[in-house]
């Protein structure tokens, strides 16, 4: 269906890529390229004239960035929401970015395209692997994954790897389904009432692109925190 509906990307599709990439993972590879260059464009912006008391851009930014550190150290503590903030509030801005966008007529969400999905998902996957084997060293990291009694290893071990790798599938297929959905929402009220500005529409889609965004934000966060901060007791 990609393939069918208008997008402004798919206007500058070259046919010489025919065969070697297709039209939809063009348009999208385009879209993800575009919110890349508009959160650094935004953030140079804010960046650009810091004041003591903010206001405009940097105001709102910094309201963001401190909502979501002070949310993220309710759930996860002090150290690891400051330590890993960077990565987090980065997925949390390309994601929401990429939600935003496919809200206006004639773009596509990122966002609603597995492939984007799942890098970001493979991307939390190895990285808090990496950290937790980082903290706890790789004997202990994954001494955790037999459980907390020998004898439960044999059913807890195949239990616990399960349960990591279905991390891929819910963070890249939970964002994937909830856009797309949002985005085949949009397309057939635009349809029926092309005359009219459906404003309760784009209102909910708006909302759901904030809340998907910190739903992928905050599962980032606690994933970390599961593989950092592991004790004996686990």
């Amino acid at each position: 269906m990609g393939d069918r509906v208008f997008t402004f990307a798919g206007l500058v599709y070259p046919h010489s890529l025919e065969g070697i990439l297709s039209h939809h993972d063009f348009v999208v590879g385009i879209y993800t390229l575009l919110i890349t260059l508009l959160i650094l464009l935004f953030a140079r912006i804010a960046t650009s004239k810091m004041q003591l008391v903010p206001n405009g851009i940097q105001n709102i930014y910094e309201a963001l960035l401190r909502g979501i550190v002070d949310f993220s150290r309710d759930i996860v503590g002090e150290e690891v929401a400051r330590k890993y903030f960077p990565l987090a509030a980065t997925i949390g801005f390309m994601v929401l970015f990429a939600n935003l966008i496919g809200i206006i007529p004639g773009f596509e969400s990122p966002s609603s395209s597995l492939s984007f999905t799942l890098v970001l998902a493979l991307v939390v996957f190895f990285y808090y692997h990496f950290e937790g084997i980082k903290s706890q060293g790789v004997v202990n990291y994954f001494k955790h994954f037999a459980g907390p009694v020998w004898w439960l290893a044999p059913l807890m071990l195949p239990v616990e790897i399960i349960s990591h790798f279905s991390r891929i599938i819910s963070l890249s297929f939970r964002l994937f389904g909830n856009i797309k959905g949002d985005d085949m929402f949009l397309l057939i009220m635009l349809m029926l009432a092309p005359w009219v500005v459906p404003v309760i529409p784009f209102a909910i889609l708006t909302f759901m692109a904030f809340l998907q965004a910190f739903v992928f934000m905050i599962l980032t966060y606690v994933y970390l925190h599961g593989a950092v901060m592991v004790d004996s007791d686990h």
